[in-house]
């Protein structure tokens, strides 16, 4: 599927496919007309992290020229991040040159931070956990001094933090755009509103997409934390009690609400780090529907939504999206998944 290289002036005009799982169809429409594909006592539920200023390059303490692409900030004020050879974002991640493997305690400059390796974990020498020596308010005006979002080789041009965040954006969690929210302009919130429909957030740290690295690449989503307010929890089971449906925009809030719903037997607020995949045969225990892009099938997304759709029809659903021009990637079109 052809990905879309700029995001859009007006999000809303996302092509959207609607894929209806029990009545085994799908139909075309635009994300502007999602008000009208929900019904009073609906609740979506989005992920409102911002994205970080996550890409920093630099050097080792050796001179070889990195790129730090930072992963999550970790309790104890280290980050985990991936590292990268020689390049930046215009050559294709899977042509990158490995970086050189890094002890513990080798130091780096990247973006002006100077910062040193105090772990290296599995399953690549590539992930590492570091620290800045810079902490609190100092570090962050410096990330987004000398940061830029993380971006690959499809994309036109040099993307500007303000690109890659979501109408609601609010803490700095996610390396990657949590991108299933772009078509939600207020627009369509307010429209949405005007049906009964209700919406609530979470904060869930989405991680990287793609990194170069096979081994790497196979454990992706790493672990990754998420916390759910007291009030998203008793809204989701108010609409549930009552016969509403939850919408998840994006499978970080799936990963996020079936996550803590399986590790406690139920849905409860609070901050908490989830490494559950789900996929084929896998049964949501809080979800009904999905807001998503569109995935090409073999990836591990595309994996996700076969826990809301059987893959005959999703495969179908795939191959007319490709045929009718549908574009992927974070500023491509829309899916959702959800009965009538």
């Amino acid at each position: 599927m052809n990905a879309a290289r700029w995001p859009r002036d007006r999000p809303d005009t996302a092509r959207l496919l609607h894929v209806e799982p029990r009545q085994e169809r799908f139909t075309d429409t635009v994300a502007s007309e999602l008000p009208q594909l929900l019904r009073e006592g609906d609740l979506l539920v989005m992920n409102d992290a911002a994205t970080l200023p996550g890409s920093l390059t630099g050097r080792t303490g050796a001179g070889a020229p990195i790129e730090l692409r930072l992963l999550s900030h970790e309790p104890d004020d280290t980050w985990t991040a991936v590292l990268f050879g020689a390049g930046d974002w215009r050559r294709r991640t899977e042509d990158r040159p490995p970086p050189p493997e890094l002890p513990v305690g080798a130091r780096l400059d990247v973006g002006g931070l100077a910062a040193r390796v105090v772990e290296v974990l599995p399953p690549s020498p590539r992930l590492l956990r570091v620290a800045f020596d810079l902490s609190g308010a100092a570090l962050w005006q410096a990330l987004y001094t000398a940061g830029r979002p993380v971006q690959y080789a499809y994309t036109a041009g040099p993307l500007a933090l303000w690109h890659v965040q979501t109408l609601y954006a609010s803490r700095p969690w996610a390396a990657e755009m949590p991108s299933a929210g772009l078509p939600l302009t207020a627009s369509v919130l307010l429209r949405m509103k005007a049906r009964g429909v209700r919406w609530a957030s979470l904060t869930h740290a989405a991680g990287l997409s793609s990194t170069g690295d096979a081994a790497l690449d196979a454990v992706l989503p790493r672990p990754e934390r998420s916390d759910i307010p007291e009030r998203t929890v008793a809204l989701v089971e108010e609409t549930r009690a009552k016969g509403g449906r939850v919408v998840a925009v994006g499978t970080t809030v799936v990963r996020a609400l079936e996550g803590r719903a399986t590790q406690h037997g139920a849905l409860v607020p609070g901050e908490a780090v989830t490494d559950l995949l789900l996929g084929p045969g896998y049964v949501p225990r809080v979800v009904h529907g999905l807001l998503t892009g569109v995935h090409d099938p073999g990836s591990s997304h595309h994996a996700l939504l076969q826990a809301f759709a059987p893959l005959p029809l999703l495969q179908r659903a795939s191959a007319h999206a490709e045929g009718a021009g549908y574009l992927g990637h974070e500023f491509g079109d829309t899916c959702l998944i959800l009965d009538s």
